[in-house]
């Protein structure tokens, strides 16, 4: 308990506030707690005559109710009080979900090191010492007023960013769920197409086998355009079930030597790069983390784009891969017909092509299919190029795993 004698300066050095300086403090209420009635006056004028809201209360007790039902923006703490002292009081007020938030300053008479310790330690934000001086206080508490509004603009900022993640993940949850019955029924409804497609095919052929003598010119052609619709149909069908097996035949990565999976797809190339007399070469190849039969997936798909795409006899394709910090950069590089930049991104996009069927069969799945590919495995794939310059596709790959393979 002590009495609070205020030093004021005179009116010329600190006049009162213009608009713009009491502005801060306008509806900002202030809580001063002392057991002394004289001291309570003394402090609820001058804060008044500086533009804050006032509530008191004259002892620890009476300042805990009081918090909870004003929400002051701040409180004035005396120390040395009767039953609850300025220590206990803050200590209860900091537990208090509804008053742990308010910065508390405390107004004392002592001055010895240990005993501010004690308040730091409590949950005060800073000290003010008795006899009070009214340019300090109100320095103090704006500082901490001040502090006290970003800390709390803050803390929105957070908790509406927390709800943002979260909103975000509940609709990445829902697409991947969307995404992976979408793959679902895309398998479904491809495996059980292949049954009468394979039938209208095969009927069409017997059709033209036996009757072709009945048939004459345009009769041949319809069931040449027929048979020929079939056939590009099967190949939709069989791509979108690659697609589809993507997610729904997903297996652990293992360690693999990309030059056995370099040789696997060009075996599988073997036809078209006899037929186009294609000279393919190759750096020496690492061991990546991967799932082989994907890796050979993209690595035929991409070398036999460079094959189909070429713009003469014997097309030179090189496969090319550099360390590049934590992955693997690949190459697959061509002296083909190129692509020009502004479709650069819609070559990924699924049954997207850039060419007509008359000049460049296909579907448009095989780069959605390697795009997939490489973004399961943690990379990522673009191209660079120009119109009669070749095309360079880039893909980044991770390093090999040492011990068990990755699920």
């Amino acid at each position: 308990m002590s009495t609070t004698t205020l030093h004021e300066p005179p009116r010329t050095q600190a006049p009162l506030p213009d608009a713009d300086d009491t502005a801060p403090g306008a509806a900002q209420t202030i809580l001063v707690v002392d057991d002394l009635p004289a001291n309570l006056e003394a402090a609820a004028r001058f804060l008044t005559h500086h533009g804050y809201r006032v509530a008191v209360a004259q002892d620890g007790e009476d300042a805990i109710e009081r918090a909870a039902l004003v929400h002051p923006d701040l409180i004035l703490l005396d120390v040395m009080m009767p039953g609850l002292d300025g220590f206990e009081t803050c200590r209860r007020l900091k537990a208090s979900p509804a008053s742990s938030h308010i910065p508390v300053i405390f107004m004392t008479a002592l001055a010895e090191t240990p005993d501010k310790l004690t308040g730091f330690s409590v949950g005060a934000v800073d000290y003010v010492t008795k006899p009070l001086d009214v340019a300090e206080v109100i320095a103090r508490m704006r500082l901490h007023l001040t502090l006290h509004q970003l800390q709390r603009r803050v803390e929105a900022r957070n908790a509406s960013l927390r709800e943002e993640i979260a909103a975000h993940e509940r609709t990445q949850a829902a697409l991947r769920r969307s995404n992976i019955e979408l793959e679902q029924l895309a398998y479904v409804a491809s495996h059980d197409l292949q049954e009468p497609l394979r039938m209208i095919a095969s009927y069409l052929q017997l059709v033209e086998e036996r009757y072709q003598d009945r048939l004459d010119d345009d009769g041949r052609e319809f069931i040449g355009f027929a048979v020929d619709g079939a056939k590009r149909l099967q190949k939709l069908i069989n791509d979108l079930l690659h697609y589809s097996r993507l997610v729904s035949k997903e297996r652990p990565l293992q360690q693999t030597p990309c030059t056995e999976v370099l040789e696997l797809a060009l075996r599988n190339l073997h036809v078209a790069v006899q037929e186009s007399q294609a000279i393919v070469t190759h750096d020496e190849l690492p061991l990546v983390a991967a799932d082989q039969t994907q890796l050979v997936q993209l690595f035929q798909n991409l070398i036999g784009n460079a094959i189909k795409f070429r713009s003469g006899p014997g097309p030179k394709v090189h496969v090319g891969a550099r360390h590049d910090g934590d992955a693997w950069h690949f190459t697959i590089s061509d002296d083909g017909i190129g692509i020009a930049p502004a479709h650069f991104e819609r070559v990924f996009v699924l049954f997207q092509r850039l060419h007509s069927r008359s000049r460049y069969d296909g579907t448009g799945i095989g780069l959605t299919l390697c795009k997939k590919i490489v973004e399961r495995h943690g990379g990522r794939i673009w191209v660079s190029s120009l119109p009669g310059e070749g095309t360079t596709f880039h893909f980044t790959l991770p390093p090999h795993v040492d011990g068990l393979a990755r699920p």
